[in-house]
């Protein structure tokens, strides 16, 4: 037979065999470009693999064997304001801990400057500057706090500190602003509840109060600072300040002053341990009999 009767005469199952084959070519041609451009995944040489893209339709295919979406990466502008941002942070963040740093460390020139508020051109802080460096430091100039600084200070005049006693006393105790001072209020408080700092505070305030050209304490004076050091603990003061006020005596010299602490703190209250034939002053043998006159009426 000829060839167009053979193929006149082949079965429909042939034919769509041929266009079976046809598609299959087109789908391997296509996965082999796709391949070529590296746009396909990996795929191994197993049967399903091969089963699988056998199955899969040109379209499925194609998407299949697409890459993933990539994130878009940050410009470099992007990056670069991203790090300032941190690095100024950073900055700032460092700036404040040292400025708080070297405010906490204490300053010889600061401590220098917070003087001069006070002392104006001349080199001693005077009654206008000690009234404004109270009211600063929120202390008033009779407060026994004061005493304590000036003690610290070991200043030599009552009412005036000098440059030298500043920058010494302020750097002992490591205050160069009126804030730390403030801060340090307590702490010069507390040094009078200790037995032997309180002694040599009460003996300094001798020499502090008295005028330099004399060698013993004017009695109003005196009365003054008796009040300060002891009136809130000695519980026999009102009465003494009162023996005081009606006696002869117009100053105190220092063996007095002295021996009132002395006595301040071992003699009873009722005075019945009392040695009239010991070592103490006139002055205090004369308060005695004052006292003891004065409870028999």
């Amino acid at each position: 037979f000829s060839v167009s009767d053979n193929i006149l005469t082949l079965p429909a199952s042939h034919f769509q065999l041929n266009s079976h084959l046809s598609t299959l070519a087109n789908i391997h041609k296509i996965y082999h470009t796709l391949n070529r451009l590296n746009l396909t995944e990996d795929v191994g040489q197993d049967d399903h693999q091969t089963g699988s893209l056998r199955s899969c339709s040109s379209s499925d295919c194609f998407s299949k064997v697409m890459p993933p979406r990539k994130k878009r990466r940050p410009a470099a502008g992007d990056d670069l304001s991203a790090k300032k941002s941190r690095h100024d942070g950073m900055y700032r963040k460092y700036d404040s801990t040292r400025i708080k740093a070297e405010e906490e460390v204490f300053s010889s020139k600061r401590c220098l400057e917070w003087f001069y508020e006070y002392a104006g051109t001349d080199d001693i802080v005077g009654p206008e500057g000690m009234e404004k460096f109270c009211e600063d430091i929120g202390v008033e100039p009779e407060n026994v706090v004061m005493l304590v600084l000036a003690w610290k200070l070991d200043a030599q005049n009552m009412g005036y500190f000098t440059l030298q006693e500043w920058l010494k006393g302020m750097t002992s105790l490591q205050c160069d602003t009126t804030e730390k001072l403030r801060n340090s209020l307590d702490y010069l408080r507390s040094l009078l509840n200790e037995p032997t700092n309180f002694k040599l505070i009460y003996r300094y305030a001798f020499d502090f109060a008295r005028e330099k050209d004399q060698r013993s304490l004017d009695i109003n004076t005196a009365k003054c600072m008796l009040g300060l050091l002891l009136g809130k603990t000695w519980s026999l003061f009102p009465v003494f300040h009162q023996f005081l006020e009606q006696s002869k005596y117009k100053v105190i010299n220092k063996d007095q002053w002295c021996n009132v602490l002395e006595f301040s703190r071992t003699i009873n209250l009722d005075l019945s341990n009392y040695d009239e034939d010991g070592a103490w002053p006139v002055l205090l043998d004369e308060f005695v009999e004052w006292y003891k006159g004065k409870q028999m009426t």
